[in-house]
C-alpha cells in the first residue's frame, strides 16, 4: 500500500524481512538512496523490478511487517564547507561534539574517483617527524599506503602522532569500531594540542552498529574532495581500522545470502576497497589527497584476504613492530616499504639520503644475521658485536615511533652512529658523501 502523504513515497507493507535488511514492493525507488523503516534508517541496496530491499543499518530485530517505508529521495550526503574544521561527526554526519549543525554546500558521498588524466604524479613530501616513514618510507602527497599492524600494537596512538605532526593543511580522521576511550584520546590529543582548526573526524564507534562503518571512509573522502579540489589545499586522510570496514562488508554480505569469498569477505572485497584508496591522488590545482589507513592483522597472518587484497590496491606499506631489544614500538624497516618515496627522497630532502638510507638497512640487517648467529650459539666476531650495538641505537634513536625530529635531524643522527659503530669503508657510502658528512670531516 502507498500513501502520499507531503509528496512523499510512504509504504506499510514488507514482503520479506531478514537480519540486516527488508524488501518493500515500490516504485521510483534509486540505488543507494536513503528511506526510513520504522523509525530506523535505511538504504537501497537491490532492486529487482518492483521489489526494493533496504538494508536497515541498526538491523532489523523488532520491526513490525507493516511498518512504515518512507523514501527520502536523497543518497547519504555531507554539507562541506570551512564550517567543518574542528569538528566530531558521527557516521551520518551528524555533529557528536555538542556544536550546531554545519552549514554548506549539500554533496553526495561515494562518487567517482578523480578522472586519472586530471592527476599528477605525486611529487610533494609529507613530512611526519616519524624516522621509520620520513627516514625509510617517506610518505608523498596523493599517495595510498597502509599500516599493517598486529591488534595489540598502538596503532591509534601512531595516527593521531601523525595528525598532530604532519606537515599538511588538513586532517580528516576516519574512525570505525573505534573504543570509546580511543575516541576520547584522540578528541583530547587534538584539542590539547590546539590542532583543532585543521582536524575533521568522522567516528563509529564499538557501541553503534557495525553497518554504520560503511559510511565513515566515503564521508571522509568527501570533505577530503572539498578541501583538495574546491580549495587546493593538502588532505591527509587516516582512516582506522580498515579490517573493521571489511568485518562490516562481509556482515552485510552474509545476511544478505551473498556466497562467501576467501576468508568469509565478499566477493567484491577489492573494488570496495579500491574505490576508497583510489580518492588518493595529487591535483593540478596543488591540492592532494594523501591515504594513510590501518589494517590490522590477525594472528599476523598478512596472506588474509584483507591484507592481501590492500596490497594490491596501495603503493606500499608500513609495518608496526614492538623491539623486544629496546622495549619500543618501531616501524619495521624490513616489512616496509614506500613504493613512492624514489620520488622525493635525494630531491626534496638532503642529497645522502638515498645512501644513507640503504647503509642503515644493510647494517640493520648484518644486526639481525648476528642476532641469529648469538641464538644458535656461533661465537660472534667483532664486527657483529658492533652491529648489533648499532641495531639497537638506531632502533631505540631513530625507528621508535616516539622520536621527533625533521629529516636533516635524522640523517645526522645516522652519521654519528655511523661513526660511533663502523669505519667508513664498513658503511660503503659513495665517498664525495663520506667526506661532506662523515663526523669530524665536516
Amino acid at each position: 500500500m502507498q500513501n502520499n502523504k507531503a509528496f512523499q513515497r510512504i509504504y506499510t507493507h514488507l514482503e520479506a524481512v531478514t537480519k540486516a535488511t527488508v524488501t518493500v514492493r515500490a516504485q521510483g525507488a534509486s540505488n543507494d538512496e536513503l528511506a526510513v523503516v520504522g523509525d530506523r534508517l535505511a538504504q537501497v541496496v537491490k532492486i529487482n523490478g518492483e521489489h526494493v530491499t533496504l538494508q536497515v543499518f541498526s538491523g532489523t530485530e523488532g520491526l513490525a511487517t507493516d511498518a512504515e517505508v518512507v523514501f527520502t529521495g536523497r543518497v547519504p550526503g555531507l554539507k562541506v564547507g570551512e564550517d567543518l574544521s574542528g569538528r566530531f561527526f558521527d557516521a551520518y554526519g551528524r555533529p557528536i561534539d555538542g556544536g550546531a549543525e554545519t552549514d554548506g554546500q549539500w554533496r553526495e558521498i561515494g562518487g567517482p574517483s578523480v578522472n586519472p588524466m586530471k592527476r599528477k604524479q605525486p611529487s610533494q613530501l609529507i613530512p611526519t617527524g616519524i624516522a621509520g616513514i620520513d627516514l625509510n618510507n617517506t610518505l608523498v602527497s596523493g599517495q595510498k599506503i597502509p599500516f599493517f599492524a598486529d591488534p595489540d600494537q598502538p596503532y591509534n596512538q601512531v595516527m593521531c602522532l601523525v595528525a598532530l605532526r604532519a606537515q599538511v593543511d588538513k586532517i580528516i580522521l576516519g574512525g570505525m569500531g573505534l573504543t570509546n576511550d580511543d575516541y576520547l584520546f584522540f578528541k583530547k590529543s587534538f584539542e590539547n594540542a590546539g590542532a583543532l582548526d585543521k582536524i575533521i573526524c568522522f567516528v563509529n564507534t564499538t557501541e553503534q552498529p557495525p553497518v554504520e562503518r560503511l559510511l565513515v571512509p566515503d564521508m571522509a573522502l568527501t570533505a577530503a574532495e572539498y578541501f583538495a579540489v574546491d580549495k587546493n589545499e593538502k588532505v591527509l586522510v587516516l582512516l582506522t581500522d580498515m579490517t573493521l570496514y571489511a568485518d562490516a562488508l562481509s556482515i552485510v554480505s552474509n545476511r544478505m545470502d551473498q556466497i562467501p569469498s576467501k576468508d568469509s569477505m565478499p566477493g567484491s572485497l577489492y573494488s570496495d576497497l579500491a574505490k576508497i584508496y583510489e580518492k588518493a591522488a595529487e591535483l593540478p590545482g596543488g591540492g592532494s589527497i594523501t591515504i594513510l589507513a590501518v589494517t590490522t592483522l590477525s594472528g599476523g597472518d598478512i596472506t588474509h584476504a584483507i591484507p592481501d587484497n590492500t596490497g594490491y590496491i596501495t603503493e606500499g606499506q608500513l609495518f608496526l613492530r614492538t623491539d623486544s631489544d629496546v622495549n619500543k614500538v618501531i616501524v619495521d624497516p624490513f616489512r616496509s616499504l614506500s613504493r613512492l618515496k624514489q620520488l622525493v627522497i635525494g630531491k626534496q630532502t638532503r642529497e645522502d639520503h638515498p645512501q644513507v638510507m640503504n647503509a642503515a638497512v644493510r647494517l640493520y640487517a648484518d644486526a639481525a644475521n648476528a642476532k641469529t648467529k648469538l641464538e644458535n650459539g656461533f661465537e660472534l666476531s667483532d664486527y657483529d658485536e658492533r652491529a648489533l650495538a648499532f641495531a639497537k641505537d638506531y632502533s631505540a634513536n631513530l625507528l621508535a615511533i616516539d622520536i621527533n625530529i625533521d629529516t636533516t635531524q635524522m640523517l645526522d643522527r645516522l652519521w654519528e652512529m655511523f661513526a660511533k659503530y663502523f669505519t667508513p669503508t664498513e658503511v660503503a657510502v659513495k665517498q664525495q658523501l663520506m667526506e661532506k658528512y662523515w663526523p669530524g670531516k665536516k
